[in-house]
């Protein structure tokens, strides 16, 4: 069996021609589609990657806004809880100031209140006393009250001599006044004795039924009085004095 060069030549010419017109016409776009494919492909990879790291990324800035919004909240809150604890003892203080405050108040209203009480009770037994003395004084005082006053004169006057004599000035008449006439004898002792310790002064007697039992002197501007008005004048001075002084004291209740 001979061989046909000239066939197997043309065949091969012809499966080489078909290689070419297929790697032309068939192969080529295929592989440039695939190729187009496959850049297509590592182009969405790689915008997909991108976008999973700008997402993490995203997802890292929300996470660390959101605990910086937490932490801000929690500092918020506690700063919110510091200033509501710290307004709610300003407040508290300031409601036992003001009810200290008033308390001390209502014990100085009752304190003012029990020394007026008091006032009024001391005021009102002294006034009491006072009247009672007076008239067991005015019901029992008679010419002897008078007689011994005037036996005691001199004691009386000789501490206020020097006043009393300047109080007289020019007027050298000095007058002693009685409820009742004095007895000569009496009157007689007690000039005597005034005109020692007073020289300078003329010494007269006088009766004003209408004066309190006792006696009293007039010298120039001066009057000294020794009458039951003018003793009992003194003790109400002296009631008044001891009250006020009783009132001065603290209460029981306030001693420490």
């Amino acid at each position: 069996m001979s061989i046909d060069w000239f066939t197997v030549v043309a065949q091969l010419a012809n499966f080489l021609l078909l290689i070419w017109l297929l790697r032309r016409f068939l192969y080529r776009p295929i592989l440039d589609g695939i190729d187009a494919r496959e850049a297509e492909i590592a182009r969405r990879l790689e915008s997909a990657e991108q976008a999973r790291l700008q997402a993490q990324s995203a997802r890292e800035r929300y996470l660390e806004q959101h605990a910086q919004s937490l932490a801000g909240q929690e500092r918020a809150v506690a700063s919110a809880l510091q200033a509501t604890k710290v307004e709610r003892d300003r407040l508290l203080a300031e409601g036992h100031a003001q009810l200290e405050e008033e308390r001390k108040e209502w014990q100085r209203h009752l304190e003012l209140e029990r020394q007026d009480f008091l006032r009024r009770l001391h005021r009102a037994g002294a006034l009491t006393l006072s009247e009672l003395v007076r008239k067991v004084l005015g019901d029992l005082a008679d010419s002897k009250l008078e007689a011994a006053i005037a036996r005691n004169l001199g004691r009386h006057l000789a501490p206020m001599a020097a006043e009393l004599s300047a109080a007289a000035g020019q007027n050298r008449l000095a007058r002693i006044t009685t409820h009742e006439a004095l007895d000569p004898a009496t009157c007689d002792a007690l000039r005597a004795e005034l005109t020692q310790l007073l020289p300078e002064l003329d010494w007269e007697f006088a009766v004003d039924t209408a004066q309190a039992r006792g006696l009293t002197i007039q010298a120039g501007g001066a009057r000294l009085e020794w009458t039951i008005d003018s003793y009992m004048d003194e003790f109400d001075r002296l009631m008044a004095q001891s009250h006020t002084a009783s009132l001065a004291l603290p209460a029981h209740g306030d001693e420490r």
